[in-house]
């Protein structure tokens, strides 16, 4: 079992540490704003998620990748739990890069490898698009 460790420092703000040792400061106070929310670290996560899977996608089909962006964007409930409810994301990429190759790792990724994706899918509706740029 992975274990990660929050520790309250004041306010509405918490040092957390993850299970790989690393630690981030978290502030859900967004008038304070000393470090990221919470729910903001869940539309990180999914970025950071789907990144590494186009990465290594990519990697693995031959496509030459120079630069990835990811943007996600979100809406959440009006009421508590405040989930979010509708996410999506802004494939930005940049090389000699084939539609097909970039759509096929994309959606790879967030239909089957991104465990935030999976998680997320349970209370949001998520989609994506995609921009080859320098074309």
């Amino acid at each position: 079992m992975q274990t990660a460790e929050i520790r309250w420092i004041g306010k509405q703000e918490f040092v957390a540490k993850g299970p790989s040792g690393h630690a981030m400061v978290l502030d859900s106070d967004r008038g304070s704003n000393v470090g990221c929310g919470p729910m903001e670290l869940l539309l990180m996560a999914l970025g950071a998620c789907t990144a590494t899977d186009v990465v290594i996608i990519l990697e693995k089909k031959r496509e030459r990748l120079e630069s990835l962006e990811v943007i996600c964007s979100g809406e959440r409930a009006t009421e508590p739990p405040m989930v979010w409810t509708k996410v999506e994301l802004v494939f930005r990429l940049r090389g000699e890069l084939t539609d097909e190759g970039v759509r096929k790792a994309i959606a790879l990724s967030e239909e089957k490898y991104c465990s935030v994706a999976a998680m997320l899918r349970k209370t949001a509706e998520l989609s994506w698009r995609y921009e080859i740029l320098g074309r």
